[in-house]
């Protein structure tokens, strides 16, 4: 078998033109599958027929987004902390991002300083992205510890009715052959995922396929970005953990669309700042195959150290 039927993550380009069967049928699978589509919110179960039609009709939705709101619905102490937790998360992105764009700012403003000596503007250069590393990750730590203290005063496993969605989403997750995870509001994706513990119940143990903001979850770190906002740039952002399930890859769905992939220096700079991580555009068409041991198929697409596309397999970090 190739990389791609031996991959047990399956990364896709955005599916405005599904190829989901295609897949499916390439990597050999039957279903059940289990689907979570708790990233669509309200439309999590009206919309997913096609969804359904693209696995055989052998598909079983986690419903993780309304066993969400029936939880915040009958548990007002854990409604009002939920949201107590989203408002000081809201504050620390916030102060985060002010504090990103200012180091944006500087790296621009050195990087304009032409007239200077250039080994000490590269200094100065290297410096300030220093600088943004920091940034990205005490504030990635901060967030972790917010969860960490949110979860160890809630005891949601002590609670009802999470403990039973719990035990029904461990359920439905040991009866598939595989899960499905497609995009939507990533916040609210990661808020279910992490609530009804979809990974010690099982997620990793079975084939994933996850395109845009489900693949994005899946990654250690979630980065938030788009180059072309009505609203001008977005420099791109931390934004949250996600499963782990996927070591040091960052995923850009619809790379092309959002980036600046043209510029080769701020894609360069953009490689520095996540590594060791490598970034993985996930545009339309893009299938990338992710074995068991964390390794990227070798034709995978990444952003090369010097800001041009290459693959996996000739990447040099």
């Amino acid at each position: 078998m190739n990389s791609v039927e031996n991959a047990a993550i399956t990364l896709l380009g955005p599916q405005r033109r599904p190829a989901l069967d295609k897949v499916v049928g390439a990597l050999g699978l039957t279903g059940p599958f289990a689907t979570i589509t708790a990233g669509w919110l309200e439309r999590e179960s009206a919309e997913d027929r096609e969804l359904a039609a693209h696995l055989g009709e052998e598909a079983v939705n986690l419903t993780l987004w309304a066993r969400m709101q029936d939880v915040l619905e009958g548990d007002p102490e854990f409604a009002a902390a939920y949201r107590r937790r989203h408002e000081v998360i809201a504050e620390m992105q916030d102060l985060y991002l002010l504090c990103v764009g200012h180091t944006v700012a500087a790296i621009d403003e050195i990087k304009a300083q032409s007239e200077r000596n250039p080994h000490v503007r590269e200094l100065a250069l290297r410096d300030a992205e220093a600088v943004l590393r920091q940034l990205d990750r005490r504030h990635l730590e901060r967030l972790r510890e917010v969860h960490a203290a949110f979860y160890a005063e809630m005891r949601p496993h002590e609670r009802e009715p999470i403990a039973a969605h719990r035990e029904a989403v461990a359920e439905l997750l040991g009866q598939a052959e595989a899960v499905v995870m497609p995009g939507g509001h990533v916040s609210e994706l990661l808020d279910a995922l992490h609530l009804f513990n979809v990974v010690p119940a099982g997620l990793g143990q079975r084939p994933i396929i996850a395109w845009s903001a489900g693949a994005m979850a899946l990654t250690e770190k979630v980065v938030l970005f788009n180059d072309n906002a009505s609203r001008g740039p977005r420099c791109p952002e931390v934004y949250d953990g996600g499963l782990g399930l996927l070591h040091d890859i960052v995923v850009f769905p619809s790379a092309h669309q959002r980036l600046r992939m043209a510029d080769a220096e701020r894609m360069a700079a953009m490689v520095r700042r996540f590594a060791p991580a490598r970034c993985v555009p996930l545009d339309p068409g893009t299938r990338v195959a992710v074995a068991a041991d964390g390794s990227l198929a070798p034709y995978s697409p990444v952003i090369g150290a010097n800001g041009e596309m290459t693959t996996a397999g000739e990447f040099v970090g």
